[in-house]
């Protein structure tokens, strides 16, 4: 597989405050990468300094060899940058479908296309988004990302306050989505969670790269679980 992301000592934050320290990272076209780590880690600013959100002090992002550092997060997105955001970023005043139609390029992702991996949003598409629940709302916040027609796709905490029931919901459908081939950066608190979709997943603490390793290295090694991540 090709590489299709890649940060180089990353070191970025808000304003003068640095939260994640020299970084560095790679994911492969067509690969589930996970990153974990308790709250505050910095998996949230790293995710923010891929779509060009943070103050960058140092290091470099590549999207498929191509330096993307100093593009604003418009250009990155028509890159190929896909992201759902914790706070979902759907149009609350819009329709289901005017949420997916309004973003819409031209691609293999279409509205049936993503109403087939979410069927809740075929029967919602003509409810305003502020009515639908926060489990309905993950799922056409993931749908709008993929109308954009990804080649990397940024999920950033996908189950936060969900049920278990819609948990599993959001899950198969981002399992699914891998096994066709889309590229995925998941950043998740649950290890089970993280690992039931990721091959490989980079642990966080304190803003720094503390361990990285397969799926079945990380469920493997128990000690570095509790240590890091707390199971």
């Amino acid at each position: 597989m090709a590489e299709l992301l890649a940060g180089d000592v990353l070191t970025a934050g808000y304003g003068a405050a640095i939260a994640i320290h020299n970084i560095s990272f790679s994911l492969q076209e067509g690969e589930a990468l996970a990153l974990l780590g308790r709250n505050g880690t910095g998996k949230t600013t790293l995710i923010n300094t891929l779509v060009g959100l943070t103050t960058r002090h140092h290091g470099t992002v590549r999207l498929s060899g191509r330096d993307i550092t100093r593009l604003a997060p418009e250009m990155r997105a028509a890159a190929g940058i896909g992201w759902v955001p914790q706070e979902r970023g759907i149009f609350r005043s819009l329709s289901v479908e005017e949420n997916l139609t309004a973003v819409a390029r031209p691609g293999p992702w279409t509205r049936d296309r993503t109403f087939a991996l979410f069927p809740r949003l075929a029967e919602r598409r003509a409810s305003r988004s502020f009515t639908l629940s926060g489990g309905e709302q993950q799922m056409l916040a993931i749908a709008r990302a993929l109308m954009s027609q990804p080649r990397l796709l940024l999920l950033d905490e996908p189950n936060l306050g969900l049920s278990p029931k819609i948990v599993e919901q959001v899950l198969s459908a981002v399992r699914q989505l891998r096994d066709t081939g889309v590229t995925i950066l998941l950043v998740e608190q649950n290890v089970h969670n993280a690992l039931a979709v990721a091959g490989r997943a980079y642990v966080l603490e304190t803003g720094r790269v503390v361990a990285e390793d397969t799926a079945q290295g990380l469920l493997g090694n128990p000690d570095l679980l509790r240590a890091y991540l707390g199971g």
